[in-house]
C-alpha cells in the first residue's frame, strides 16, 4: 500500500476555492481558501477569516478533510477515489461524502454476493474498508472508476436536492455542478 502526497491536490483545491468570501446566501458564512469560519474555529483559528493563513488552511484540510474521515486509508487502495472523496467532502462535508461511498458500495455489491451491505453510518471504518477491498478485488481498476462516478452521481443529486428544497442555494447550483462533478 502506498502513501499519497496530497499536497498538489490541496493546493489545487485551495486555488479553486479562492480567497475570502462572504456570500449572503452561503450557509457556511465567511470562508477563506474554502474553509468556513466554524471549521476554522474548531481547528483553533480565532483570527479574522480574511487573514486565515494558507498554511493553516492546508493543515485544516489535511486533518479535517483527509485524515479524520479516513480518506487517507481509501488512498492506499485508490488515490483517484480518495481525491474524489476529499473534493466532495470539502463541499458537502466529509460525513456526507463517506455516506456516498457506503451507498455506492451497497448498490454495487451484486445483492451481497461480493460483500455484505454496509450500514450507512457516514464513517469509514474497518467494515467499509473491507467492503472497498472486496469490491476492488472483484472489479479492479475499472471498478474504482465506476465507484468514483457513482459518488459523483450522488453528489450531483445532492446539489439538485439542495437547490430544490432551499431556493437560496440555487445561487450556487450551477457552480457546484460545473466545478465539482466529473
Amino acid at each position: 500500500m502506498t502513501v499519497c502526497d496530497i499536497s498538489p491536490y490541496i493546493d489545487a483545491l485551495m486555488t479553486r476555492e479562492g480567497g475570502y468570501v462572504d456570500h449572503p446566501a452561503d450557509r457556511g458564512g465567511r470562508t477563506r481558501w474554502g474553509i468556513t469560519e466554524a471549521v476554522a474555529r474548531e481547528a483553533d483559528y480565532h483570527g479574522d477569516m480574511r487573514h486565515l493563513p494558507r498554511a493553516k488552511a492546508e493543515a485544516i484540510y489535511r486533518e479535517a478533510y483527509w485524515t479524520t474521515p479516513a480518506f487517507d486509508k481509501v488512498a492506499t487502495r485508490s488515490v483517484r477515489l480518495a481525491i474524489e472523496l476529499l473534493d466532495s467532502g470539502v463541499n458537502v462535508g466529509p460525513a456526507v461524502a463517506s455516506g456516498f461511498l457506503q451507498r455506492a458500495l451497497n448498490a454495487l455489491n451484486r445483492n451481497g454476493r461480493d460483500f455484505s451491505d454496509l450500514v450507512v453510518d457516514r464513517q469509514i471504518g474497518p467494515r467499509t474498508l473491507d467492503a472497498l477491498d472486496a469490491f476492488l478485488r472483484v472489479r479492479g481498476t475499472d471498478g474504482a472508476e465506476v465507484l468514483r462516478k457513482a459518488i459523483d452521481a450522488l453528489q450531483g443529486a445532492h446539489y439538485i436536492n439542495l437547490a430544490e428544497t432551499r431556493p437560496s442555494q440555487e445561487a450556487f447550483a450551477y457552480g457546484w455542478l460545473a466545478n465539482r462533478i466529473g
